[in-house]
């Protein structure tokens, strides 16, 4: 307990001072007190000229720690635990190395805790944000059986595999998401900014302009005095689509059954679906959970509500004493290659290399056919956007082609 309430009153200060020879060096450091740091330095050979607590600048923002942040904490605790660094000393040399000062500050936390007498894993457990059932099972069970540098190299492994399918499919969504967006801000400064200069070059001719014409000239009009309604519009539609599936679960399970049903992607997004549920339960079932637990913490990081229905279905009749393999099979939503690796490796008593062979081979199904997904959608938005930015060129110039003509 003394360990962290002393971390709670620590400081950063900034430090100036002189080695062994002579030479000036500075830094900064973490301590209750100056005093206390000036202990620290004297005990690493330096001589302390000045300690300054750190100065906070005006307008501080945390930054946030990503999934991928903690994919690189596990890997490097996992590496240090391996190569026989104490945990203790682990977590410093990880925090001190980390870019994120919140990362760092999460690190240290967790450290102070396990310091103070508690387990890696009950510390984890304090930090749901980060560290999900599935991470803080298989650490508890690292610490108990002995193995926790193991059971932090598969952790390690699983959320690297995880976080490089997510950024494969989130790559591959935010081009054209991306484009779209440009193609809509193009088109809106085209039609408030330039179509208002040729509509007021036509006023002089005198002649009638060409339909089209008077349908852009409308829609720039329109444009010019609505365009704050139209931009209301978009922000409140993402925030009232964001807030619904935060606070409505019956429709946040409405858009997991429409994107498993997707033209296109709800293929991609079923093959995700069935690879994280492979590598989830070879990670748990490998690591020694039994397959009723690994089943409850597949169903948690499903990442989908119509599989996550099936996978808790799965467990009652697992639990009810039905093979794996006929539980999987009566849902009626996994593929047949999955079922026919989980009844060889259930008879052969080698069901998570099964399940590992199943997640590589879905994970590289969906690499491929986000890769093909891009190639596709390349031409297809180049063209929407052509016709946009080029519809509109045509549009202002089709009564400069008819005096041309008349001429």
């Amino acid at each position: 307990m003394a360990t962290t309430a002393a971390s709670k009153n620590s400081v950063t200060y900034v430090w100036q001072g002189v080695d062994r020879k002579g030479n000036k060096t500075k830094g900064e450091v973490t301590a209750t007190n100056p005093t206390v740091v000036k202990v620290q330095l004297r005990k690493q050979g330096i001589t302390a000229k000045s300690v300054k607590k750190k100065p906070k600048p005006l307008f501080e923002s945390k930054k946030k720690i990503t999934p991928q942040d903690i994919a690189i904490f596990t890997r490097q605790m996992a590496t240090m635990m391996k190569a026989g660094v104490p945990l203790i000393q682990s977590f410093e040399i990880v925090a001190e190395g980390a870019d994120n000062p919140t990362l760092r500050e999460l690190i240290n936390e967790i450290k102070n805790d396990v310091a103070a007498g508690g387990g890696f894993a009950k510390s984890l457990t304090k930090h749901p944000k980060y560290f999900d059932d599935l991470f803080c099972n298989l650490v508890d069970s690292g610490e108990q059986s002995g193995t926790l540098e193991t059971m932090l190299d598969r952790v390690a492994t699983y959320k690297e595999k995880s976080e490089a399918l997510k950024a494969k499919i989130k790559k591959a969504m935010n081009y054209p998401i991306a484009v779209v967006c440009v193609a809509v801000i193009v088109t809106g400064i085209l039609l408030v900014k330039v179509v208002p200069q040729f509509a007021s070059t036509f006023e002089s001719f005198g002649s009638e302009l060409p339909a089209f014409t008077q349908l852009v000239v409308s829609m720039s009009e329109w444009m010019q005095a609505n365009w704050f309604i139209c931009l209301g519009i978009i922000a409140g539609s993402g925030f009232a689509f964001k807030e619904a599936r935060q606070r409505s679960q019956k429709f946040s399970d409405q858009v997991d059954a429409f994107a498993l049903k997707a033209p296109v992607v709800g293929d991609i997004v079923n093959n995700a679906v069935v690879a994280r549920f492979s590598r989830t339960l070879a990670t748990t079932f490998a690591a020694g959970v039994p397959l009723v637990d690994a089943l409850q913490s597949v169903s948690g990081a499903a990442g989908n509500a119509v599989y996550k229905r099936a996978i808790d279905r799965i467990r009652i009749d697992v639990t009810s004493g039905q093979s794996l393999y006929m539980s999987i099979k009566m849902t009626g939503m996994f593929p047949s290659m999955l079922l026919q690796m989980v009844s060889i490796g259930e008879e052969s008593g080698a069901l998570d290399t099964m399940l590992d062979k199943v997640a590589t081979f879905y994970e590289a199904e969906v690499d491929n056919a986000v890769d093909g997904l891009t190639a596709l959608l390349e031409p297809m938005i180049m063209s929407v956007l052509g016709v946009l930015v080029g519809g509109l060129m045509i549009a202002m110039y089709l009564p400069i082609f008819a005096m041309g003509a008349a001429v």
